[in-house]
């Protein structure tokens, strides 16, 4: 059967290379020292994307023929050879001989040699590039064969260079560590989510990595385990054309991914398997550019089926939703909007902050055009507890298959009573203990506690238009505070500026005043946060802050000097405990 190329993607690609090349030819022509500072991976890269200029599929026109690129590419190699330590692995960094991060490296140095040995016709200068690769290689060989790990995608990473590797010089050790590897099961939960639900590791990493295995030692099992994720992808797109974060474990928990990060496998896998929605994903990934040009045009010559012409496009349907239950995590798409609900921070159950865990303390965010609600928290000044983090997300569904969420926590603190008159030392010399919120050498698992506690309950109700909320606060009489973070660019209405990018709502004396509200305007798109009901809740009366609105990050952050204060035009209403507040968030867009 005759295929056909997606002209569009390989132009694409042609061009995002020869931009690429024209920068690492620029930084050739400045100077012996040019690339002396740069990291073994940085160099490793650069070598893989002049390997790729030779090739015509990806220079057609010859553009690029008066670049070095073999010149610029040995350059490269005979500095790489002098960051490989004696292990075969490469210095550089605070990840001290380090077999995964030396594995990112040889990926791109066994595609570089392939695409030499795919060269269409013999080149002047290869031979001494192929030698200088070929020792590299084998050089790093031992040490991923038989090298470990930090995180979960290193395994696979490590995984898809053992797989490059046998491609370049085939040995038995090299197939059964990754079999090793992949004997400890996929990390991905039914959701399709990795364990680490990063976005980041996913797009760069564990899919591709994956993807490679499956191709090299023929696991389609792995290739279901990626076009699971992908599923999962679709899912966590917002209207921006960024894969939801907010549910991390890792670095991007905080920053937004875009989807051209996912590119090549949304392609790959909707070749594979025929999906119109992978596919319509790929289109949309592809508007947004070629982030990785290098990997791009290496699969244009090593793997050409990527691009062939893809399914046609099916757009994923509107409205629809998608609980991530293990991770805590609800997603609404509504024709205008999207709502994002999040109860599954780590901080509950661990009690720290910490790379690796899910850290962030935003429930909630609602997208409408280019109106965006980033972020809204509950904050409270509570023994340094930190922000509102709930122990979960709970899903009741009613009789319309409607589904509401509740998000719920309990925090205490406490006091310590004297010691027993048997526990007493007269030299004052107790052990030095955690106990939770701070460390003390006060023997704390030996006293009695006086507890203050303090408890949390929002029930969130998702609209046609936004959401509801109903945050019942009880316990411990502190002053609280709701904060909605807009993303920069708009204009806020009808609350009170104290600061800033700092709006307050103040609510009226009288509860027959009618609801309060505040509106962001960000072109023809807005977001409204109307306060439908304040009360101390069970017919109590309302309670004012004592102090100005304000967030609070926590004692883990307090103490070192930090934050991890949201940014942008923000908006707050506090109160004091008890408190029931209900909150209307409507939005509006134009798209």
């Amino acid at each position: 059967m005759t295929t056909h190329q997606d002209a569009l993607f390989v132009a694409e690609v042609r061009a995002a290379l020869a931009e690429r090349i024209r920068s690492i030819d620029r930084e050739a022509t400045a100077g012996p020292d040019a690339w002396r500072e740069l990291q073994h991976r940085a160099l490793a890269e650069r070598i893989k994307a002049l390997a790729a200029a030779t090739h015509r599929v990806n220079d057609p026109t010859g553009a690029l023929d008066g670049v070095d690129l073999l010149g610029h590419a040995t350059r490269l190699a005979v500095r790489l050879t002098e960051l490989q330590g004696p292990s075969g692995l490469f210095t550089g960094g605070d990840n001290v001989d380090s077999p995964p991060d030396s594995a990112f490296s040889i990926n791109d140095l066994a595609d570089a040699l392939l695409l030499l040995r795919h060269a269409e016709n013999p080149v002047p200068g290869e031979p001494p590039l192929t030698q200088l690769l070929q020792r590299l290689l084998l050089a790093a060989s031992p040490a991923l064969t038989e090298g470990g790990v930090h995180t979960p995608n290193h395994r696979w990473e490590i995984a898809a260079a053992l797989a490059r590797l046998f491609l370049v010089t085939p040995q038995p050790a090299q197939a059964d560590r990754v079999d090793q590897w992949l004997a400890e099961g996929i990390d991905i939960d039914d959701d399709g989510l990795y364990s680490e639900r990063s976005a980041n590791y996913a797009a760069h990493v564990s899919n591709p990595s994956l993807l490679t295995v499956a191709s090299v030692f023929d696991r389609p099992d792995l290739v279901d385990a990626v076009e699971r994720n992908l599923d999962a992808t679709l899912d966590l797109l917002l209207p921006d054309g960024t894969v939801e974060t907010v549910l991390s474990r890792r670095q991007d928990q905080n920053r937004p991914i875009p989807l051209a990060d996912y590119l090549l496998p949304l392609r790959r896998v909707a070749l594979l398997r025929g999906r119109g929605d992978l596919a319509w994903a790929a289109g949309l990934a592809l508007e947004q550019g070629i982030n990785a040009p290098t990997d791009a045009a290496a699969r244009l010559v090593l793997d050409p089926d990527i691009a062939d012409t893809l399914p046609a496009p099916v757009r994923p349907q509107r409205p629809r939703r998608r609980v991530f239950g293990a991770a805590g995590l609800l997603m609404v798409h509504q024709p205008s909007t999207t709502t994002v609900i999040f109860g599954g921070s780590d901080y509950p159950r661990h009690g720290r902050i910490r790379s690796g865990l899910a850290n962030s303390p935003t429930f909630l965010r609602l997208f409408a055009g280019a109106a965006v609600l980033d972020s809204v928290r509950l904050s409270r000044v509570f023994f340094g507890k930190g922000p509102f983090r709930p122990e979960g997300l709970t899903v009741e569904w009613d009789a319309t298959a409607e589904p509401a969420v509740l998000l719920a926590e309990t925090v205490s603190a406490s006091y310590y009573q004297p010691l027993n008159t048997a526990d007493c030392d007269p030299r004052g010399d107790y052990r030095l203990g955690d106990e939770g919120r701070f460390s003390a050498a006060m023997d704390f698992d030996r006293r009695t506690r006086d507890d203050r506690v303090l408890n949390t309950a929002i029930r969130a109700q998702p609209t046609a238009t936004g959401v509801e909320l109903t945050v019942d606060l009880t316990g411990a009489v502190v002053d609280w505070t709701l904060e909605w973070a807009f993303r920069p660019g708009g204009v806020l209405t009808g609350a009170r500026p104290i600061g800033v990018d700092r709006w307050q709502l103040d609510l009226p004396a009288a509860a027959e005043a009618g609801p309060v509200n505040a509106s962001y305007q960000f072109g023809r798109d807005s977001i409204t946060v109307s306060v439908l009901e304040a009360s101390g809740g069970q017919d109590l009366p309302w309670s004012e802050a004592f102090s100005p609105p304000a967030y609070e990050p926590g004692e883990e952050y307090r103490f070192l000097g930090g934050t991890d204060a949201a940014a942008g035009p923000r908006l707050y209403l506090s109160g004091r405990v008890p408190a029931r507040v209900r909150v209307h968030i409507s939005a509006e867009s134009a798209g």
